[in-house]
């Protein structure tokens, strides 16, 4: 059709698009001289012939990503396939963090039971124990209580077996001297001697620290740690233990799926058959262990939802609220929001648990413990009343989808935002909600990648360090988007979903290299540094 004159004047014919220069990018080219156009139509000036074809625009280098040492075990396995197993994947532990608490203290009772072992005149020698926290450890550590993990762990202590109220103890009394025996030898330890390093630096994790056996002011035997993630510690020179070869290997969801679809079975099935492989133990055991990690989840949401109101640990002056979001989600009128707000609630219970550094299980860590339970709970007796076998394919199910984020990205906040925590517990959760209703496994995939898929880019921010703004809420909203996942899942044209697993997996990854590290468990970035504290 041809234009009328006034047609022609309001709306200029445009010439071809203009060649694009080398160096500039084809959408800000097209949108400035577009702009450009308009302004003047609008002004009635033509447009300068000079600035037909803008300079190129130096293009901005990408930050240069913090390398983490290629020496480390947790970087090596991801040319291979999984080889995680269960009992290492769910762990039971004092809060808040799995990497900042659990780890610490994993790694000192590590090196406790290294230096009972040491020859008789090299302990002679022997006048104390340090223990020294670099990077994200030292930056906000002292609101994980690693301090007091890392000097329970020196006095004998294990994660899984400590009362809670041995480690308020510690805070209470931060210059208690405490006997250690080794050998002939007895040294009085305290707080003092776990010291805040250096918050950056070239170190080969995040979470990097070194435990010292000392002779005056010499090291007599001393070795560098990694706190990697989800409670999983290395050392230098870690070589990981011999384990059995998985009957159907696997390191992306695509080649999981594939052994579950050729072979017509669930995930829960294809990852019981590896756990048996890999870890040697029956399917008895196994079960055994899910069983206990279960009711440990019961009963921390439990205990959350029993606690009284009061005002968490530290400088922000928090108040729990679990237990009033519960009793007034009972009394909503319709049952989807009592729905909503129970799982919620749920969430908040256990993460509240772990803001006071009581027991929690790493699922896939301390920062994200309230996510998982919460499912588990509203699954099983506190509301769908599912049976024991179904809860278990849940487990089976949503560790598949943590060993793969830990496998082909990071569980650790220090590393990949918390993104890497309540992202990936909100899928492993989509997952085992899926598993728990005998989904297909491309339903699985669906409801795990969806959950992951909207938590990217999300920022570890803990307010002064500690592990409850932002930390407790999110647990509540990975929770409830869990849950909307498999909801989607479930309902949509499961063949037709667009997005894969293994590609947000490896978005999440590259999101993580590129993030600040202000706003990777360093409290330097985001709510930490904006929020003020009265």
């Amino acid at each position: 059709m041809k234009p009328n004159s006034e047609d022609s004047t309001l709306f200029p014919i445009l010439p071809a698009e203009a060649e694009i220069p080398k160096g500039v990018d084809r959408r800000a080219f097209l949108m400035r001289s577009a702009v450009i156009s308009a302004a003047a139509v609008l002004t009635g000036c033509e447009r300068p012939k000079e600035e037909a074809a803008p300079p190129p625009v130096a293009q901005t280098p990408k930050p240069k990503p913090a390398a983490m040492s290629p020496d480390l075990n947790v970087v090596a396995q991801a040319k291979g396939p999984v080889m995680t197993v269960i009992d290492e994947f769910y762990k039971v532990g004092p809060g808040p963090s799995s990497s900042h608490t659990i780890g610490p203290m994993r790694i000192t009772y590590d090196f406790y039971q290294r230096c009972t072992k040491l020859p008789a005149d090299q302990i002679a020698k022997a006048t104390g124990l340090k223990v020294h926290l670099y990077g994200s450890l030292s930056a906000t550590g002292k609101g994980h209580g690693t301090e007091r993990a890392a000097l329970a762990g020196l006095l004998g202590k294990e994660p899984a077996t400590i009362d809670p109220l041995f480690l308020d103890e510690l805070a209470k009394n931060p210059t208690t001297p405490h006997p250690l025996k080794l050998g002939d030898k007895t040294f009085n330890l305290s707080l003092a001697d776990v010291i805040y390093d250096a918050p950056k630096g070239d170190f080969p994790h995040p979470n990097t620290m070194t435990c010292k056996l000392m002779a005056g002011d010499q090291a007599v035997y001393e070795l560098e740690y990694y706190s990697v993630g989800g409670g999983f510690i290395e050392w230098k020179g870690y070589q990981p233990p011999k384990k059995g070869q998985p009957k159907y290997p696997y390191s992306t969801m695509k080649e999981l799926r594939k052994h579950a679809e050729d072979n017509k079975l669930s995930i829960a099935q294809v990852m019981l058959a590896n756990e048996v492989a890999v870890s040697g133990k029956t399917e008895a055991e196994i079960n055994a262990f899910i069983d206990k990690v279960s009711g440990a989840m019961v009963a921390i949401v439990k205990s959350g939802l029993a606690a009284q109101e009061a005002v968490l640990p530290g400088p922000i002056k928090l108040h729990t609220k679990a237990a009033t979001v519960y009793k007034r989600a009972m009394e909503e009128k319709y049952q989807s929001d009592r729905g909503i707000a129970l799982v919620a609630a749920c969430a908040l219970a256990g993460s509240e648990e772990n803001a006071r550094g009581h027991l929690v299980v790493t699922a896939p860590t301390g920062g994200s413990a309230g996510v998982m339970p919460a499912i588990v709970y509203a699954l099983g007796e506190g509301a769908r009343k599912l049976t024991q076998e179904k809860i278990r394919q849940g487990f089976l199910t949503g560790a598949a989808i943590g060993y793969l984020c830990k496998h082909n990205a990071t569980l650790a906040g220090a590393e990949g935002g918390c993104q890497a925590e309540i992202g990936v517990a909100s899928a492993m959760s989509a997952a085992f909600v899926a598993a728990a209703y005998d989904s297909s496994p491309q339903v699985v995939e669906n409801a795990a990648e969806s959950a992951l898929e909207h938590h990217l880019g999300l920022t570890c921010d803990p307010v002064a360090g500690f592990v409850q703004v932002p930390c407790i809420e999110r647990c509540a909203f990975g929770a409830v988007k869990a849950w909307t996942a498999y909801m989607i899942a479930s309902n949509e044209v499961e063949t037709r979903h667009r997005v894969d697993l293994d590609t947000t997996i490896e978005s999440m990854a590259e999101t993580g290299r590129d993030m600040g590290a202000k706003y990777k468990e360093t409290s330097e970035g985001g709510l930490a540094a904006n929020l003020t504290l009265c």
